[in-house]
């Protein structure tokens, strides 16, 4: 049962129409499903003294306690503590499922209510940085995942007619679901062949022949590698008008090479990025850029979430169009609800809430590139102390960097001794016949310029050697950043160079 007041236009009402619709539908949420029926917290409010009516504006919420990765990596019979589940006498009382059975019937009404609440769809998070995270989703969840997919094409400016191959993994991945629904929500076409994990890289190529798409879905680094592949192949696909990529983060750099390799398809494309994450049950799309060059910022579903930008150490709000911490709010969901979620990534551009230079809609936009906390770390470069090197900046640096088509760094003790100091590998795949003394020293140049330290090797590998060290085909998300500092001794990994 939608507990939505009549919603603003998403993509055409001011900043101070929708704090003032958000801040009556939060309310309202939190009455009506959050504090009754999410034991996690209804506890959590208990504790603080905390009721929906203390909300009279905005900048009240910041008052209530963050919920963190943490909370979540908890057994899982304390992770369904945040599952909204109904108490069904209190359900019975509510005036809409009142005039609900009156006129439609008592069976009618148990469905409304089933598809509401009963979980049928089960996605997770990658673990990555903890241990994944089981996140249910109703049949109410999904259908808001169609109208943020169907939002996701309209701001890519896609037809109805164009035909989609969808290559996120198969997996209870978000990127996977928030594409199929997409389809379901704009009412097209679309072939999801589950990745390279699934067909492999020439399974992928051999569906593209035969559909002809207008838009490719992907991960960056496995679209990257099949377009490079079909290029080597003397493929020609002059239907691709997008390239759509999620999962990862994508650097300038990259979005450049794909534009390219595309125009040796035969094909000009618009690269577009989409922002999201399991918690969020949603995604938030880039518009297509009329340069098809310089993003503007993701666009966020102002109906269905309340985001913030904090500061990462202090937890406190930033300024508009500051550098700040996603933290995530929903405003409609059920199955897992998180409130107040603090997602770990930082928007380098901050937060607006203006006219789209691009696609002209009047939305709240995040504005990239997004780096994560969790990759600034701390390395014991000596026997001394350590020292915080951010990995975000070594990623669009490395992306970025002509005459590299693939590359990995890698965390790992001297002699793999868990005594001896840190040592930073940087494995690179060279792309075509660039020398491999220039690149190694424009490399490490610019490393040094960007996290003032120099890497202690570097190994080159052909592509296929580099594929097997991503993951590509093997893992949902390929890794980039790997820190084997805590092997056990005697497994050091082997350095394969060319």
């Amino acid at each position: 049962m939608k507990l939505f007041h009549h919603a603003p236009q998403w993509d055409r009402s001011s900043p101070e129409v929708w704090r003032h619709w958000q801040l009556r539908q939060l309310r309202q949420y939190l009455t009506n499903r959050v504090i009754p029926f999410s034991t996690h917290y209804r506890t959590l409010f208990e504790d603080y003294d905390f009721r929906p009516e203390d909300l009279r504006s905005l900048d009240d919420w910041q008052n209530v306690p963050l919920t963190s990765k943490c909370d979540l990596t908890v057994p899982r019979e304390q992770q369904r503590e945040f599952v909204l589940e109904p108490d069904s006498d209190r359900l019975r009382r509510e005036p809409g499922v009142i005039m609900h059975t009156l006129m439609h019937g008592r069976v009618a009404t148990r469905e409304m209510l089933e598809a509401e609440f009963r979980p049928v769809l089960l996605t997770s998070t990658t673990g990555r940085s903890s241990e994944p995270v089981p996140f249910v989703n109703t049949k109410y969840d999904l259908h808001n995942m169609e109208i943020t997919g169907r939002r996701l094409m309209e701001c890519g400016r896609a037809l109805p007619e164009f035909r989609h191959v969808n290559m996120f993994p198969y997996a209870p991945h978000l990127a996977f679901w928030q594409a199929h629904q997409a389809s379901l929500g704009f009412n097209t076409f679309m072939v999801s062949t589950g990745g390279g994990k699934t067909l492999g890289t020439e399974g992928n190529i051999r569906i593209i022949d035969k559909i002809r798409p207008d838009i490719l879905i992907g991960m960056p680094t496995f679209m990257y590698h099949l377009l490079r592949e079909a290029v080597e192949m003397g493929k020609v696909w002059p239907n691709l008008k997008r390239i759509v990529l999620g999962g990862e983060k994508t650097a300038q750099g990259l979005r450049a090479r794909l534009r390219d390799l595309c125009c040796e398809l035969g094909a000009e494309v618009h690269v577009i990025s989409i922002y999201g994450f399991t918690e969020a049950k949603m995604a938030f799309p880039e518009c297509c850029s009329v340069t098809g060059i310089t993003p503007t910022g993701f666009h966020v579903s102002p109906d269905l979430a309340l985001v913030e930008l904090i500061d990462p150490k202090s937890g406190r709000p930033v300024e508009p169009g500051m550098p700040g911490e996603v933290v995530f709010t929903p405003l409609d969901s059920r199955g897992t609800v998180v409130l107040r979620y603090r997602t770990g990534d930082i928007m380098e551009g901050g937060m607006v809430w203006d006219e789209c230079p691009h696609c002209g809609r009047i939305s709240q936009r995040l504005n990239g590139p997004v780096s994560r906390v969790s990759d600034v770390r701390s390395l014991n470069l000596d026997k001394v102390k350590g020292t915080l090197v951010d990995f975000n900046m070594l990623e669009h640096l490395l992306d970025d960097q002509k005459g590299i088509a693939a590359w990995q760094v890698e965390l790992r003790k001297l002699n793999n001794d868990p005594l001896e100091v840190d040592e930073v590998i940087l494995h690179v795949a060279p792309e075509g016949s660039v020398s491999h003394t220039e690149l190694e020293r424009m490399v490490m140049r610019r490393f040094v310029e960007a996290t003032e330290l120099t890497p202690n090797a570097m190994v080159f590998h052909t592509m296929a050697q580099m594929r097997d060290l991503l993951g590509i085909g093997r893992l949902i998300k390929e890794e980039k950043l790997v820190d084997h500092r805590n092997a056990k001794p005697g497994l050091k990994p082997e350095l394969h160079a060319v």
